[in-house]
């Protein structure tokens, strides 16, 4: 086993110690503010979760990829189940009170099954892609995967949780291009979510309907195929309104808010206005560590969860969130070109589905602190305070070393 750590991808573990140190002590930073509350010691938590992540990162780096791909429906199914379950028991924390997102024993929360989900999809995807030898040429081969990944969607959207569904939809489509679909066939796929988001407007969404209709002529998709794209559009702009009215009221006011922040700036739009002050107030070098005062004086909401990035802005200024951006795009760019060199087609899916995830997470939580993107209430990774995420994560990282570990032994059995 020593041997073996020795041998694991040095870049890789090295930028993800650094973002966890770099997470911890800005989570600990967060809990100093002028009033003392509960976040004050949250870091403390979080370095036990770290700790539990560490070990479970082990167990899976000595866990052979052929025995992970065969264990993947079970742990699949079981993460099925979880999330059905939580619909029925399910409990719901902090700024997400009204969800259904938590299993709790005897009262305490114990995790967030659709964290854990994300991974089940990843390998679950991964597994039936790498089964194919072509990549998908039509609609109908991609069923199986919108099915893989469309039942915890949905299962995650009737929570409610908007963020986490997102991430099961981004991890459909990245791996999908990475098994080799074409970009116009995922462009078909994700129309139908385009025309909803545009059938807001009535001359975009027709607009938009023109443009379809043009691309569908061009790339001459069998005739069903075309058809079924286009009633989807059509239908999009039908149920619009029937399912803005179906978000819940605080999915609603999120979304208003990202419009524009100012139209309520004491409710709906005080998230976001707090963190762009935060982070402009921080300049080039920020205020000092610990010295934030949008934070100190409690103007700055979920400091330690959702909006931990806006701290970094804040109290490490430009310079900091710089560090932070470029230790993330290292992150994504190293899981790449692992997933670049793997040995098998399921090990580099399932490597670059977890690019895919870490991205959208990084991607998403970010651009909502300076309102690029909607607030979604998704966690930064190795940053925002969370067990089930940390975990999540830490066993996406275990994936990762062992994948890249075969990888380097198949090079030298090569030599």
């Amino acid at each position: 086993m020593a041997s073996r750590l020795r041998e694991i991808d040095k870049p890789l573990a090295g930028v993800v110690v650094t973002l966890a140190a770099y997470g911890l002590a800005t989570l600990y930073s967060a809990g100093q503010t002028d009033v003392p509350t509960l976040v004050a010691t949250i870091w403390q938590r979080q370095l036990v979760w770290l700790a539990l992540g560490f070990l479970c990162a082990v167990v899976l780096f000595r866990v052979s990829p052929r025995l992970l791909e065969w264990a993947t429906p079970f742990g699949y199914g079981i993460v099925a189940f979880l999330l059905f379950l939580t619909l029925l028991v399910g409990t719901g924390a902090g700024t997400a009170a009204a969800t259904k997102s938590w299993l709790a024993i005897g009262g305490i929360r114990v995790g967030q099954p659709a964290e854990l989900g994300k991974i089940a999809v990843i390998l679950m995807l991964a597994r039936w892609l790498a089964e194919r030898r072509e990549p998908a040429a039509t609609l109908r081969q991609l069923l199986p995967a919108c099915v893989i990944a469309g039942g915890p969607f949905l299962l995650v959207m009737l929570q409610p949780d908007l963020g986490s569904a997102i991430v099961y939809v981004a991890i459909l489509f990245t791996m999908l291009f990475w098994a080799g679909t074409k970009p116009s066939l995922l462009l078909l796929l994700a129309s139908p979510a385009i025309g909803l988001i545009l059938a807001f407007s009535t001359v975009v969404w027709g607009a938009w309907i023109v443009l379809l209709f043009g691309l569908l002529l061009l790339w001459r998709p069998y005739v069903w195929e075309g058809l079924a794209v286009m009633l989807a559009n059509v239908a999009m702009g039908v149920v619009a309104l029937p399912f803005w009215r179906s978000l819940a009221p605080y999915q609603q006011n999120r979304l208003l808010a990202f419009l524009n922040p100012e139209v309520d700036p004491r409710a709906t739009g005080w998230h976001v206005i707090q963190s762009k002050v935060a982070i402009g107030s921080g300049g080039l070098l920020g205020k000092g560590f610990t010295d934030g005062t949008q934070k100190r004086l409690a103007f700055l909401p979920a400091q330690h969860t959702d909006f931990i990035f806006s701290v970094v802005g804040e109290e490490l200024g430009f310079v900091g969130v710089v560090a932070g951006l470029a230790l993330f795009v290292a992150l994504v760019l190293i899981l790449c070109r692992i997933a670049r060199r793997a040995t098998d087609p399921y090990s580099s899916l399932c490597v670059f589905g977890i690019a895919g995830m870490l991205f959208t997470h990084i991607l998403e939580n970010i651009g909502m602190t300076v309102n690029l993107l909607p607030i979604t209430g998704i966690p930064l990774p190795f940053f925002s305070y969370g067990g089930s995420f940390l975990l999540t994560c830490c066993l996406a990282v275990g994936i990762s070393l062992r994948v890249a570990w075969e990888s380097r032994q198949s090079g030298y059995a090569e030599l």
